[in-house]
């Protein structure tokens, strides 16, 4: 397959690129800036310039292509509005993408969130919140899943708070950079709740095997640890920064707080025995023992 990719150069982003490409497929892959188009020309995918909010250009490289995965969104997450803009743009492009293939046929496969059920682990049938601070992701990704009566192999690949690679990424990156800042790993509420999590380079094989195999309209989870102990998460933290562990207020966070306090475990039960994906990389907790000081 030719496939187009948004968010070719994240942590997510750069594995499926070479997820894709070790597997025999072609990438074309949208770049804003000469960095990412070198680093994505280095990894052997062809480069299409643009921005995520030029929707003519996500356009022509859906077009273009056999298979869309759209995994590009913005980065500032300092503040509730800057949030609610990279909502708004990453629901445009999804749009813009989802209409060029309408009546082809063709794979299109989005990222989203595990969802958050009470009491237990959410499960691929469990839908996506539509409300919240994070709720129009999950507006726009069941509308692209709609498309699924109009032609399009729309799929969506539903990712837990840390997908990881080298210690870094994810909310768990965010602890991290927090401990870094302030001189204190630490943890929102009791630190029992848990986060589900995934090393990139597994989360990629699950992208490929979406667009290659999965029916239109399916949502998938690519959760390898059920649910890590945010405390458990922030001792490792602390111990490989040499800092200590300390429970923290929600607002330490930022628009983050409410959701970082949150029991929201999640299981890949389905995913694993429907598409025979089977995570091989380090855990979480494992992983993070890469952490430098």
């Amino acid at each position: 397959m030719h496939v187009f990719i948004t968010g070719g150069t994240g942590t997510i982003g750069s594995a499926v690129v070479a997820e894709l490409l070790s597997n025999g497929h072609t990438v074309l892959a949208l770049a804003r800036s000469d960095g990412s188009a070198q680093t994505l020309e280095s990894a052997g995918a062809k480069v299409l310039r643009g921005d995520l909010a030029d929707v003519d250009v996500l356009r022509s490289g859906a077009a273009q292509s056999d298979g869309v995965i759209s995994l590009a969104f913005g980065r500032d997450y300092s503040s509730p509005d800057a949030i609610a803009q990279a909502i708004t743009e990453e629901s445009a492009a999804l749009a813009a993408l989802g209409q060029e293939l309408i009546g082809s046929d063709r794979p299109i496969v989005a990222v989203s969130g595990t969802p958050w059920v009470p009491g237990r682990a959410s499960t691929e049938a469990d839908p996506l919140p539509t409300d919240g601070p994070v709720g129009g992701r999950g507006r726009s990704v069941n509308t692209l899943l709609d498309l699924a009566s109009s032609g399009v192999r729309s799929t969506a690949v539903r990712m837990p708070r840390t997908v990881h690679n080298e210690g870094k990424g994810g909310f768990a990156g965010l602890l991290t950079d927090q401990a870094r800042r302030t001189g204190v790993a630490g943890y929102p509420g009791d630190g029992t709740q848990r986060w589900p999590a995934v090393h990139a380079l597994d989360a990629a094989v699950l992208f490929r095997l979406a667009l290659e195999s999965a029916p239109a309209g399916t949502a998938w989870h690519a959760v390898a640890d059920e649910g890590d102990a945010v405390r458990d998460i922030a001792t490792v933290v602390g111990r490989r920064l040499g800092l200590p562990v300390e429970a923290v207020s929600e607002e330490t966070f930022g628009p983050f707080g409410p959701i970082f306090a949150m029991d929201q475990p999640a299981s890949s039960t389905r995913t694993r025995n429907a598409l025979g994906w089977q995570p091989t990389h380090p855990s979480l907790l494992k992983d993070l023992e890469n952490i430098q000081p």
